[in-house]
């Protein structure tokens, strides 16, 4: 068998193994968001962290809730690296952002956070700061979840399926959750271009 064949039958198994109920408990924490007037930060790194500016463009343009991604400002996030250190960029990001218990940080990430393992202690530290002022978190993580489902509320776990195709599975499922939940019903306010153009 190629590849390619092994590799999508492996999505089509971790499709199946998604929690369904998550994922609607995510779309009714993020319908809350918006009505309360809470704001949503996005936290990710490496492909994630490209994930989350896309995810950030449609929960905005589509779903009509104020979001960000400390990502997307690289002079910041490169001079807290700098002169901070790497682990509280996102920790001290939120503060300066003022988050409150009306907002809600939304983790993309392959593994979660582990702090004992030194894997993403950024997400890990971005996470405690959000419990400590009553923030929501919500997140679509691989693996077992790490620290976000120790804390979160509503997370996704992508399934593993192949412990060799751990990350490109996450990291792709990470856009198939996200998309559903601007799609949602319950969420989504405004139509996108081609489906609008085709009426």
């Amino acid at each position: 068998m190629s590849y390619a064949k092994t590799h999508l039958q492996e999505t089509i198994k971790v499709v199946e193994g998604l929690d369904v109920e998550k994922i609607e408990s995510m779309a009714t924490e993020l319908a809350a968001l918006r009505g309360r007037g809470g704001r949503l930060f996005f936290l990710g790194v490496g492909g994630s962290a490209g994930n989350c500016s896309h995810a950030v463009n449609d929960f905005r343009k589509i779903v009509g809730i104020e979001a960000y991604a400390p990502t997307d400002n690289v002079s910041e996030l490169t001079a807290r690296t700098n002169d901070e250190g790497w682990h509280t960029i996102f920790s001290e990001w939120l503060k300066v952002s003022r988050l409150s218990e009306k907002d809600a940080v939304f983790v993309m990430s392959v593994g979660g956070g582990n702090l004992e393992k030194n894997i993403s202690p950024n997400l890990v530290h971005a996470l405690q700061h959000a419990k400590d002022v009553g923030a929501k978190v919500l997140g679509i993580v691989g693996r077992d979840g790490g620290y976000t489902v120790k804390v979160g509320d509503a997370v996704v776990i992508v399934p593993t399926v192949n412990p060799d195709n751990v990350t490109p599975h996450s990291e792709a499922f990470q856009a198939v959750v996200w998309h559903l939940l601007v799609s949602h019903p319950s969420l989504k306010v405004k139509q996108t271009k081609w489906e609008s153009a085709t009426r």
